[in-house]
């Protein structure tokens, strides 16, 4: 199983593109919600103590998903990121990961809700999330998912992952906070100035004015990482904005019958990032670089480069995905 520290959530989850689509929500999203309990049943809690029942809404920051509370949960991630856990009895790494991540959500002072989710109570979720083994941690922001970690959990890179999951929030419009945490933290920090410009043009849907601060910003301060990190993201914005999804069939046939056009290459991969499917967005890049030579072949590695800032250089896809592109230029 993967580690959180080799997959975290990229910085560049940020980017409101990363939310789209990955995991069909729909259809669990739609089932109707029962009334939830006024007190929790009894019964055996979950690993970790989630307590079965609890309603979303109020400030419990820690409870069971079911059939009927779902939808609620979902709809509470436009508030605030959260957290679905899911584990597993079989699973003997589940009750450690659901004890770190309840001590942690419970830390953040309301600003983030755990989920913690019995596949084999409700496996359609497990479907839903496409999980592939227990325990997974799969964070939901205004309905859409970000995938977080699956096997053990180390509590400090699990931290990490939050920090950057509300970073995520915030550059998606989510930062409200439920209260009733364990430790209520301080509001955060003001972004600077053009960092605050660029999420506003976001939150409006004007990319290129997003785009036009963070160069600013660069301007100003060529090491500002994040300011690089989001351009890069809007700039992936920008393009798959006016994409609908005839173009992005018709983009994704090109691209299989022309391996050599660039600009369908680029197409794609830009779509895959998008879509979640990072390592193939990444190996296609790849491999265009090592079939061509010429101006193509640096314009190709220019792109790489970006994408790999919109992923987020602590990704292990992208390690990877350095150590492909050195053997094919060297």
């Amino acid at each position: 199983m993967s580690s959180p520290a080799s997959r975290p959530v990229p910085p560049a989850a940020a980017s409101p593109l990363n939310l789209r689509g990955a995991v069909d929500l729909s259809s669990l999203k739609q089932r109707p919600a029962a009334p939830a309990p006024s007190a929790p049943p009894s019964g055996p809690e979950a690993p970790g103590g989630a307590q079965p029942g609890a309603a979303p809404g109020t400030p419990e920051l820690v409870v069971n998903v079911t059939e009927g509370n779902f939808q609620q949960l979902v709809e509470l991630s436009t508030q605030v990121p959260v957290v679905f856990a899911l584990w597993a009895s079989y699973s003997p790494e589940s009750a450690t990961m659901l004890e770190v991540l309840e001590r942690l959500v419970e830390s953040y002072g309301g600003r983030l809700v755990l989920g913690a989710a019995d596949i084999e109570a409700f496996p359609q979720l497990a479907q839903a999330f496409q999980v592939q083994a227990v325990p997974t941690a799969v964070a939901v922001l205004k309905g859409q998912p970000v995938p977080l970690f699956q096997g053990g959990a180390d509590e400090e890179q699990v931290r990490g992952l939050f920090d950057e999951l509300l970073k995520v929030a915030a550059a998606n419009g989510v930062t409200g906070s439920l209260g009733g945490g364990a430790a209520q933290e301080g509001e955060p920090a003001p972004l600077p100035p053009l960092h605050q410009a660029a999420f506003d043009a976001i939150e409006a849907g004007d990319y290129a004015a997003a785009a036009d601060a963070y160069r600013q910003a660069l301007n100003e301060m060529p090491a500002d990482h994040e300011a690089k990190a989001g351009l890069a993201q809007v700039e992936l914005m920008e393009r798959l904005q006016p994409l609908s999804a005839q173009d992005s069939d018709a983009l994704r046939a090109q691209a299989a019958n022309e391996p050599d056009n660039l600009q369908a290459q680029f197409a794609v991969a830009d779509l895959d990032v998008a879509g979640g499917h990072v390592e193939d967005a990444l190996n296609r890049l790849v491999s265009f670089i090592g079939r061509n030579f010429g101006p193509e072949r640096e314009t190709a590695r220019v792109r790489l480069l970006e994408l790999f800032d919109v992923v987020g250089a602590a990704d292990d896809r992208v390690a990877k995905a350095r150590q492909a592109l050195a053997r094919v230029l060297f």
